[in-house]
């Protein structure tokens, strides 16, 4: 059974919206790291609901944040408990999406994900392995985790963009393109952006590229 996730939301009057993004963040972060995103977005998409789940763990390195599973170079966990902890969040997330549509009365096809560093990554985890499809995702300085599992377990093809900075020292920059590269052969509509210059963070440009991501597929 999923765990629960407290959340932070923005936007119009429960069962008003329709339309929803949910932020995804990253180790060592929580909720409130995004969220402040749904001012800028909220301008173009005013009828969106917007989301931003705490992650289900505490984050094992530090003495703050959350975690949606260990990271064995960063916290010293073994390998199988960074796969039952991904298996587990994943579990985790799925489940937070299905029960927050069902409370704003949206079809899975009005939702968009958008994560960043490891929300990124657990949004390209669990959005091909959902029984219906979201209408995109967003995944920011992230990684496709064990890219091996997604064509044996995909169900679904939601459009994809990828946003990276060039100068990640903590996601490496060619993650980006060796995601891209897996999920165009797996049949995916993937598009990608390089925020020139940037590091490990969201730059204005990769906004509003993400911003026209989602003005395209979700209503406005």
């Amino acid at each position: 059974m999923s765990r629960r996730l407290n959340f932070e939301r923005k936007g119009p009057a429960i069962g008003k919206g329709n339309s929803m993004v949910i932020f995804v963040h990253s180790y060592g972060a929580d909720g409130s790291d995004l969220i402040s995103l749904a001012d800028v977005l909220a301008q173009q998409l005013p009828n969106a609901v917007f989301l931003s789940p705490d992650a289900p763990e505490p984050c094992a390195s530090s003495g703050f944040g959350r975690q949606w599973f260990s990271i064995p170079w960063l916290d010293g966990s073994t390998q199988s408990s960074y796969l039952a902890g991904l298996a587990r969040a994943s579990d985790d997330f799925s489940g937070f999406i299905a029960a927050q549509a069902a409370v704003e009365g949206l079809t899975y096809s009005k939702i968009c994900l958008f994560g960043f560093s490891q929300g990124a990554m657990i949004c390209l985890q669990v959005a091909p392995r959902l029984n219906q499809p979201v209408a995109g995702v967003v995944a920011c300085s992230g990684r496709l985790l064990e890219p091996d599992t997604l064509e044996p377990q995909m169900r679904v093809k939601p459009p994809v963009l990828l946003i990276h900075g060039d100068q990640d020292q903590v996601v490496p920059f060619s993650d980006m393109a060796a995601a891209g590269q897996v999920l165009n052969e797996a049949g995916f509509d993937c598009f990608g952006h390089v925020s020139k210059g940037t590091g490990h963070g969201i730059a204005p440009d990769g906004l509003q590229m993400a911003l026209g991501f989602l003005k395209k597929y979700l209503p406005n």
